[in-house]
C-alpha cells in the first residue's frame, strides 16, 4: 500500500513538473517571438502620434514602456509582475490587460463551449449511426458528405453563409455578438451567434464523428463480440452494453486532446464574423504588437490546452481497465523489489 501511495504521489508530482516546465517554455518562446516580429508598438500605443514624433520622444516613450531594455531584462520584469498579479496594460486599449480580457471572454466561452458540446454530443450520435447502418447507402452517404464540408476552410465557407443569410437574405447580423444598445437581450444574442455557431460545429463534427465510427467499429470486429453473441445477446446489447462502454475512454480523451483543435477554429470564425472574443482579441494584439495582451492571451489558450490534455489522460487511465491492469502489475513489481 505504501508503495503504491508513493507511485501515485510520484505520478501526479511528475504530471505537475511536467505542466509547470511548459508553461515556463511556452511564455519564454510567446515572449521572444513577440519581441522579434517588425511592428512598433508605439504605434499601437500612441496611434497616429507616432508620426509626429521627433525622435528624442521617440526614444523617451520607448524608455517608458520598458522597450529599450534586452529582451531577457524585459522578461524578468514581466514574470515578475505577472507572479504579482500584474500582466501590464494593454497598448491599445490603455487598460489592465486582465479587464479587457474579462469583457471578452464571456462570448468565446459561449461559443467554444455551446460548439464543443454539440460537437461531441453529435458526433458520438453520428459515429453509432454509421456504425448501426454500416456500408449502408445512409453510411456512405455521411461518409461523402461529411468529407466534403470537412474539408471546406472555414473562412471561405464563413463568407459563403454571410453572403447568403446576411447579404442576399438578410436574415441574420454578419458580425458581433449582440446590437448596439442589446446587450442583455438573450433573443439578439442568440442570433448573433446561429452563423458563427453553425460554422464551429459542421467543420469540426465530422472529423470527430468518423474516428468515433471508427473506433466502435474496431470494437465491433473484436473477438469478445462473436462470444457475446454465441451467448444470444442481441445487437443493440452488445454495442452499447459492450461496445459502446469499451470506447468511452478513448471518447474521452478525445475530447480533451480536441481542445486545442475547436479552440483554433473558433478563433478563427471570430475573427471573420468579427465576433468580441478572445479569437478576435488575440488577432489584434498580434497585429497591433500589443504585448502584454499577447503575453496573456497566449498563457490562457496555452494553460488550456495543456491542462485539459493532462486532464484527458488522467480520466482516460483511471476509467480504461487496462491502463488500472498495466497500473497494478508496475506496483506489484515496485512491491516484490522493495521486498527483495
Amino acid at each position: 500500500m505504501v508503495a503504491y501511495k508513493k507511485s501515485k504521489l510520484a505520478y501526479f508530482s511528475g504530471k505537475l513538473l511536467i505542466f509547470l516546465i511548459s508553461i515556463v517554455v511556452l511564455s519564454m518562446a510567446v515572449f521572444a517571438i513577440s519581441r522579434l516580429t517588425p511592428t512598433d508598438p508605439l504605434q499601437s500605443y500612441y496611434g497616429e502620434r507616432t508620426e509626429k514624433m521627433s525622435v528624442e520622444e521617440k526614444e523617451w516613450a520607448r524608455e517608458k514602456l520598458g522597450l529599450n531594455d534586452s529582451i531577457p531584462v524585459q522578461y524578468v520584469r514581466w514574470v515578475k509582475g505577472a507572479l504579482q498579479g500584474d500582466f501590464g496594460i494593454s497598448y491599445k486599449y490603455k487598460q489592465d490587460v486582465l479587464v479587457v480580457i474579462s469583457k471578452r471572454i464571456g462570448n468565446t466561452l459561449i461559443l467554444g463551449g455551446i460548439g464543443f458540446v454539440l460537437i461531441f454530443a453529435g458526433s458520438l450520435l453520428l459515429g453509432i449511426l454509421c456504425t448501426w447502418y454500416e456500408d449502408s447507402w445512409l453510411d456512405k452517404i455521411l461518409c461523402k458528405v461529411g468529407t466534403i464540408i470537412s474539408c471546406i476552410p472555414e473562412f471561405w465557407l464563413s463568407l459563403v453563409l454571410i453572403l447568403v443569410f446576411c447579404v442576399m437574405l438578410k436574415w441574420l447580423p454578419s458580425s458581433g455578438a449582440y446590437s448596439v444598445g442589446k446587450e442583455n437581450d438573450l433573443k439578439d444574442r442568440v442570433i448573433h451567434l446561429i452563423l458563427p455557431m453553425v460554422i464551429v460545429v459542421i467543420e469540426h463534427l465530422w472529423y470527430y464523428a468518423y474516428m468515433i465510427r471508427n473506433l466502435i467499429l474496431e470494437e465491433v470486429r473484436a473477438d469478445y463480440v462473436l462470444l457475446c453473441k454465441g451467448k444470444g445477446l442481441s445487437r443493440r446489447q452488445i454495442l452499447f452494453g459492450h461496445c459502446l462502454r469499451n470506447v468511452m475512454p478513448m471518447y474521452i480523451s478525445l475530447m480533451a486532446i480536441s481542445i486545442p483543435h475547436i479552440i483554433g477554429g473558433t478563433y478563427i470564425v471570430e475573427t471573420v464574423f468579427s465576433y468580441p472574443g478572445i479569437g478576435t482579441l488575440s488577432y489584434e494584439s498580434a497585429r497591433y504588437a500589443d504585448y502584454n495582451m499577447l503575453m496573456v492571451l497566449c498563457m490562457l489558450t496555452g494553460v488550456a490546452v495543456i491542462f485539459f490534455n493532462m486532464i484527458g489522460q488522467i480520466i482516460n487511465e483511471q476509467i480504461d481497465p487496462r491502463v488500472k491492469a498495466s497500473e497494478v502489475m508496475e506496483t506489484s513489481e515496485i512491491m516484490e523489489q522493495e521486498k527483495a
